[in-house]
């Protein structure tokens, strides 16, 4: 397993940018713009791990900032952990099997996403290619929040 990156939803993308880059240090490593969806996200990474960042895209500070204007309170802003896995379906198994509630299944063999004892969204990743589609995990819906 290794970790690849946190994802921290911004109220306002240009004082968030200047705090994580100009006072934190944090550098902008890529920009996804989704018009269609509404956001924009921002990668950051320390100095020190851009090259890190280059090649594997780990370890990152994910900005989110919706379009669409809301208040985050509760923690709302912070949106999870993320996590490559070596094998998303056994990793899943592992933590069912552990009494974890699955909330996002891994459907497309490549992504799902559970919850920490204390409510910690964590986003678990296949490592390389997505896994072929395989039951239970395609007909899991998803369950709560995630």
């Amino acid at each position: 397993m290794r970790y690849l990156h946190t994802m921290v939803r911004v109220a306002d993308l240009d004082a968030s940018l200047h705090f994580w880059t100009a006072l934190l240090g944090l550098e902008e490593v890529r920009r996804l713009e989704n018009e269609a969806g509404r956001f924009t996200l921002v990668f950051l990474a320390a100095p020190g791990d851009k090259a890190r960042s280059a090649a594997e895209r780990s370890p990152e500070v994910e900005l989110t900032w919706n379009s669409d204007p809301e208040t985050y309170t509760g923690g709302r802003n912070f949106g999870h952990l993320a996590y490559r896995v070596d094998d998303i379906y056994a990793a899943c198994q592992r933590l069912a099997d552990g009494g974890v509630t699955i909330n996002r299944p891994p459907r497309d063999g490549n992504m799902a996403f559970v919850r920490s004892p204390d409510g910690i969204s964590i986003e678990l990743l296949q490592e390389g290619p997505a896994l072929a589609p395989a039951e239970p995990w395609v007909s899991m819906p998803n369950v709560g929040s995630w």
